[in-house]
């Protein structure tokens, strides 16, 4: 069994590689960074990891996950996306009160209650804030999409994602009436400061750079955001 503090390195090492495109490894500082820890800690824990088989990793070197470490890291990121899905679909938590709880959740280990809660669930492909959740055998299938910074003025688009999980984030995209699947239309762009109009159920909103590169989107009319002739 792995400690809760090894399952989190898996996680967001997951989170950095897999989860990025075209990237295989990652140095310390960025894993440090991401856990809020110094880096001499994620080398301890490394050296840790590394002698159970889970990380490539060499003193000064970048890390990778082996194919064991990938499938436990998936397992949390499955484990946790599951839970998320659980408490809003089923217990009526907000999109934004959910992570918190799924942190916790996301380590208690047991394949028979995990695969029975996706089968309770009706085996969803994707958690509250649009993440793709990993299968029993730590499978994902990665949707391209672009974000809302992308689209130009006076196109239309639909939303599939968020980047930001925060709870600041996700309140304020709920105080806007912003959710999953809803159609936005690029009103206006500021040149000067990058502001940016968008039209939301006729209502027009001005919302921040931070915010529009937050905002995961394909075409409203065919699902896609790449090689998309609608």
């Amino acid at each position: 069994m792995l400690s809760f503090t090894e399952e989190n390195y898996l996680k967001t090492l997951v989170q950095l590689t897999v989860f990025s495109e075209g990237v295989e490894e990652v140095g310390v500082n960025s894993l440090a960074k991401n856990l809020s820890v110094k880096p001499a800690t994620v080398s301890d824990m490394l050296r840790k990891l590394k002698e159970k088989s889970l990380v490539n990793y060499k003193k000064y070197g970048k890390i990778s996950l082996t194919e064991e470490g990938k499938l436990a890291g998936m397992m949390v990121v499955r484990r946790h996306r599951l839970w998320e899905t659980f408490l809003y679909q089923k217990l009526d938590f907000s999109w934004d009160e959910v992570h918190e709880l799924a942190e916790e959740l996301e380590h208690v280990y047991s394949s028979k209650l995990i695969n029975g809660l996706d089968k309770f669930l009706e085996f969803p492909a994707f958690d509250p804030h649009g993440d793709a959740i990993p299968n029993a055998k730590g499978e994902i299938a990665l949707p391209f999409r672009k974000t809302l910074s992308e689209i130009s003025i006076g196109e239309s688009c639909r939303i599939v994602a968020v980047k930001d999980n925060s709870t600041d984030f996700l309140q304020y995209a709920d105080k806007i009436g912003l959710k999953i699947q809803d159609v936005i239309t690029i009103v206006a762009k500021e040149d000067f400061d990058a502001l940016t109009t968008i039209l939301i159920r006729n209502e027009e909103f001005v919302v921040s750079p931070k915010f529009t590169e937050n905002i995961f989107v394909v075409c409203r009319l065919c699902g896609k955001a790449k090689g998309c002739s609608c």
